[in-house]
């Protein structure tokens, strides 16, 4: 066999030198301003409830004054929005996965419940009773992603029945019937130590707020910095996709709604702390409370897209309209319509924001 170029190969090169070496173009249309808008709100979907959170504290501070600004005023919008923060930040969970949990409030009066009967009724040790209501909260959360995942159930009905199931588990079990402070207080002290206060400067604040932040802080982590976090937004933006790409949907889906299951037993805890009792029939409106703050804080409904600390600035921003509207002697009923064009407007942004071509 010859080593000489062959003549077919010297045509080859030749044509190739011949040929144009311009790279493809495209054309390039102009966003306009509102296109650039558009575009960066679609990279940082976070930018939109942190400016309406602004946009608020201004417009109530020139309205309500130095009462609104009062270190009083600021720590009570922290405190009231403790419990639906956290609630939030189990529910954005499950929404960043394309699903929703009608039940999160359900399991966490479950799961207060559990923790009363058993630490102020039965005299258990209320580490144990935590301990007890913990492992509820993981199990609720297991059987909603059972239903989803081997059932096959849409989240929305799924999450619907357990909601009942598990409001009719709190009425037996409690005999519809409140634990008071004082037993808990005589008892089983520990149940309220989320409601104990602490001071920052002039501020005052309970542990119940400092574990709304701490959750968001973990959560944020846990969802941006390691790869199951990675697999919850892929889910949530193309579940068959996540699926090829080697992904255990199904598992990774049940262990989101036992997550969620967990915060929401975090909740109960804090909650025992903030109301200062326990009661079957405490945040009946917490789920859909929880899913405001997170339509509020620019999570989309559709999954795959959005910032867990989204929620916390949703939640906030709720708890501001609230008391600045108070303040200004505004009438509850005219704050819940305030609250009803607020989710109207983050949805209607939110479909916008989402027509942005990858």
């Amino acid at each position: 066999m010859s080593d000489s170029p062959q003549p077919g190969g010297q045509d080859y090169e030749r044509r190739l030198n011949e040929s144009a070496a311009a790279v493809a173009e495209f054309e390039h249309t102009p966003r306009g301003f509102l296109g650039t808008v558009q575009h960066v709100l679609h990279a940082n979907p976070t930018f939109v409830p942190v400016i309406v959170l602004v946009a608020s504290i201004a417009v109530f501070g020139v309205i309500a004054g130095e009462r609104f600004f009062s270190p009083f005023n600021l720590t009570l919008i922290m405190q009231q929005v403790s419990i639906i923060g956290i609630l939030a930040a189990a529910q954005t969970l499950i929404i960043l996965t394309a699903g929703i949990d009608l039940s999160v409030a359900a399991i966490m009066v479950l799961m207060s419940v559990i923790s009363g009967k058993l630490a102020v009724t039965l005299g258990v040790p209320a580490p144990i009773a935590l301990a007890v209501s913990f492992a509820g909260g993981i199990a609720a959360g297991y059987l909603n992603g059972w239903l989803v995942t081997k059932v096959k159930l849409p989240p929305f009905i799924a999450t619907l029945g357990t909601w009942n199931v598990f409001f009719a588990l709190n009425l037996w079990l409690s005999g519809a019937q409140s634990i008071r402070g004082s037993d808990i207080d005589e008892v089983a002290p520990l149940l309220k130590f989320f409601g104990n206060s602490f001071e920052i400067g002039s501020a005052r604040l309970t542990f119940g707020t400092l574990l709304m932040v701490v959750i968001f802080v973990v959560l944020w982590y846990i969802l941006n910095k390691t790869a199951w976090g990675r697999h919850v937004y892929m889910i949530g933006d193309d579940k068959e996709a996540a699926e090829m790409a080697g992904i255990r949907t199904d598992r990774t889906l049940r262990q989101v709604y036992m997550l969620a299951g967990f915060i929401c037993a975090l909740a109960a805890w804090a909650s025992i702390g903030r109301v200062g009792s326990i009661s079957p029939q405490s945040f009946y409106e917490g789920n859909l409370e929880s899913i405001t703050a997170v339509v509020i804080g620019g999570i989309s409904l559709f999954g795959g897209r959005g910032s867990i600390m989204g929620a916390l600035f949703g939640a906030l921003i709720v708890g501001v309209f609230q008391s600045g509207l108070r303040l200004a002697g505004v009438d509850v009923l005219w704050q819940v319509f305030a609250i009803g064009w607020l989710i109207i407007i983050a949805v209607a942004i939110d479909q916008w924001i989402r027509k942005v071509s990858a």
